[in-house]
């Protein structure tokens, strides 16, 4: 039986925590701080955060202040858009560092795929920026890499210059979207599915259908979307600055939904809307 102190065993063999803290658009101060805190009080020992997010200080702030031990959390970070070269990516990387107060993040991703400053030449920025990325994890700074919002096209690019596959795809993954083809083929090719915004960036508390399937398992519809995530196989991010929230989306171990549930919140397309295209994003 899955618990809070389950992980994903990552395709060289770290170990994963199934579920992690988002902190996407938490504010860069005290309640970023705050937020961080809470979240390693709660029991979180995975926080997601990215060079673009701005908030990076605010992960490496908290643990100092938590007096948890920087080796019993895992921190991820990502590689932005206007970083997608070689020299680029060390650079920037080496600033993560220092914000976060580390020597090493546990797992890096490349944020999207075909960010605009590349468009023209994205498939040999990418393998500029996997290449780094793969001498900072020869030199232990990363204990894994990874990609973020890459599909089957962006991945078979990137596979023929790699000498390691990516370990994990992050990807939006919440009910109604399930992005099915990108999950099955990141799958086979030994990649962790992360969810991003899988409580829908907060629209799912508007669906009908949740707030049904909310009283009938006696949980919040946050915690509905968590454990359908993990029941999934993916691997949730859910995000809050509120602590009582925090708290509440790691409670999710309690309790199982019924399969037909499963199908019924992933055939609910479209309802917190669907994910945008990388290739024509603006930044």
């Amino acid at each position: 039986m899955i618990d809070q102190n389950s992980t994903y065993k990552l395709s060289n063999g770290v170990e994963i925590p199934c579920i992690g803290f988002g902190m996407w658009q938490t504010p860069d101060n005290e309640v970023g701080v705050n937020s961080v805190l809470s979240a390693l009080k709660a029991g979180y020992t995975h926080i997601d955060t990215a060079q673009a997010y701005r908030n990076e200080d605010c992960v490496g702030k908290a643990i100092q202040q938590s007096g948890v031990n920087r080796d019993d959390i895992f921190i991820t970070t990502k590689i932005w858009n206007d970083c997608h070269s070689y020299d680029l990516v060390m650079s920037s990387f080496a600033e993560s560092l220092k914000n976060i107060n580390t020597s090493y993040v546990d797992l890096l991703l490349i944020h999207w795929p075909n960010p605009a400053p590349f468009r023209d030449r994205w498939q040999e920025a990418n393998a500029e920026t996997w290449r780094a990325m793969e001498d900072l994890y020869k030199e232990g700074k990363v204990r894994a890499i990874g990609i973020s919002n890459f599909r089957k096209k962006h991945i078979d690019a990137l596979l023929e210059t790699a000498e390691i596959k990516p370990m994990v795809n992050q990807i939006r993954l919440c009910p109604g979207e399930t992005q099915d083809e990108t999950v099955d083929y990141s799958r086979s090719q030994g990649m962790i599915l992360e969810a991003y915004s899988p409580l829908g960036t907060g629209k799912i508390f508007d669906v009908p259908e949740m707030k049904v399937l909310a009283e009938k398992y006696g949980k919040s519809i946050a915690q509905i979307c968590v454990r359908w995530s993990l029941q999934r196989g993916y691997l949730p991010l859910p995000k809050s600055v509120t602590p009582s929230r925090i708290e509440e989306n790691l409670k999710v171990f309690d309790f199982e939904l019924e399969e037909s549930d499963v199908a019924l919140i992933a055939g609910l397309t479209g309802c917190v809307g669907l994910s945008e295209d990388p290739d024509t994003m603006p930044f």
